[in-house]
């Protein structure tokens, strides 16, 4: 007996110990892309309208209850599971993009590409030292535009925002990461 070639542009047939991972993870995507459709909605709500009219059929007893208790934990309990899997893989896909990214972007911070790896600890640190560098970028560009204005302070902006400044603010600093984004090194 011959075994057919697969076509080049097939995927390959998983084989050893990492088959029933990938058996699983396309379960899970297939599912999750079927269990988000309008129609299964529709489906389950059928489902629940029928279960409801029935009642009193069967006279609201405990096992016209315990069916519709019994069969939404256990898809409940399976569902869990398979979108858990699906949004760990979206995650990860994500965290990859970004970080190819920032490895990609001239001047940007090489350690943001394994941010997602840090402790509680060290990602608040790191969202310090972020906000304190835009703090310092607003600082600057408002320098830019008030000459007679003094040099803040180490640590904190020293000057009083006034309401109006937030929108003109926010919008000017938006405006310089666009820039340092689109044109590093700004």
């Amino acid at each position: 007996m011959t075994r057919k070639a697969a076509h080049p542009d097939s995927p390959a047939q998983p084989k050893g110990p990492a088959a029933p991972t990938a058996y699983f993870t396309k379960f899970a995507q297939a599912t999750a892309q079927w269990a988000g459709h309008p129609a299964i909605f529709l489906l389950a709500l059928a489902v629940v309208v029928v279960w409801i009219v029935t009642g009193p059929v069967f006279n609201y007893s405990d096992t016209w209850q315990l069916v519709i208790n019994t069969g939404t934990t256990i898809v409940t309990f399976l569902m869990v599971f398979l979108i858990q899997n699906t949004q760990n893989r979206d995650m990860l896909a994500v965290q990859l993009k970004l970080s190819e990214l920032v490895l990609a972007m001239k001047g940007a911070k090489n350690e943001f590409a394994a941010i997602e790896d840090l402790s509680d600890k060290e990602l608040a640190e790191l969202h310090d030292e972020c906000r304190a560098r835009a703090e310092m970028t607003l600082d600057h560009l408002n320098s830019r535009r008030e000459p007679g204005r003094a040099k803040p302070r180490a640590g904190r902006p020293s000057r009083q925002i006034r309401p109006q400044d937030h929108t003109r603010d926010r919008k000017a600093l938006i405006t310089v990461m666009r820039g340092h984004i689109l044109a590093p090194g700004f």
